[in-house]
């Protein structure tokens, strides 16, 4: 039985305008490297320098998003270059284990927020925050945004679960945005990115555990299930 993939490239226009958004996810997975991990390095430089738990921890959620596009580059680097079919497995491996990614962020997050909370600590300055979450926020969204584009037109669930990867991620900056602003204007309210974060983790551990799931049925497709239109 074919999958939506896989039908779509016995027609010969289909097939090219296939080939075309197999590139132009790679390119996103790049891009999506490059970005962060820059971002990953001056967020946990920043963080250890500023005594930012909150920073640090976002950093190394970064690097979660580059594991997210390694993944998507294996899942599509060798149909790319050697003109092959979609593959099930791939696309079953490489959801599975954005899947797991998600388990991990939501586990760093929990741990970093705690690790904040109980220490009772926060950023000697805000400056850091603002401008690497005012930064991610911008690259992060036309991420999220041209990835989700792509999910459909490859009908692909590893495109799509990159694309909430991040997702995940530009709502881990609205939170690192809106904790240093508020502790700019009102101090005693430190704890409430970190409150904040927690509520997000176990969204993140949610779609995480749901994702390795699906991936794990037999009648696993590939295919993000969603409408291309």
């Amino acid at each position: 039985m074919q999958t939506p993939s896989q039908a779509l490239l016995s027609n010969p226009v289909q097939a090219s305008q296939h080939k075309h958004w197999v590139r132009w996810i790679l390119y996103l997975a790049w891009f999506t490297i490059g970005y962060n991990l820059l971002e990953g390095v001056v967020a946990i430089g920043f963080g250890v320098s500023d005594d930012s738990v909150a920073l640090a921890g976002f950093g190394a959620d970064s690097m979660i998003e580059v594991a997210s596009a390694i993944l998507v580059l294996w899942r599509f680097q060798s149909e790319s270059k050697q003109q092959l079919m979609p593959s099930i497995n791939r696309e079953r491996r490489a959801t599975m284990g954005i899947g797991v990614l998600f388990i991990c962020l939501a586990l760093g997050t929990t741990v970093a927020s705690l690790t904040q909370l109980k220490g009772g600590s926060h950023p000697s300055t805000t400056l850091s925050g603002l401008v690497i979450s005012v930064a991610s926020l911008s690259f992060m969204f036309f991420l999220w945004r041209a990835k989700t584009k792509a999910a459909k037109a490859l009908d692909s669930a590893t495109v799509m679960k990159d694309a909430a990867c991040s997702l995940a991620c530009i709502k881990l900056s609205i939170i690192l945005f809106a904790g240093s602003l508020l502790f700019v204007v009102y101090p005693s309210l430190w704890w409430i990115d970190s409150i904040a974060a927690l509520g997000l983790a176990l969204l993140i551990a949610k779609e995480g555990v749901e994702t390795v799931s699906a991936a794990r049925k037999p009648d696993f497709s590939g295919g993000c299930g969603c409408p291309t239109r």
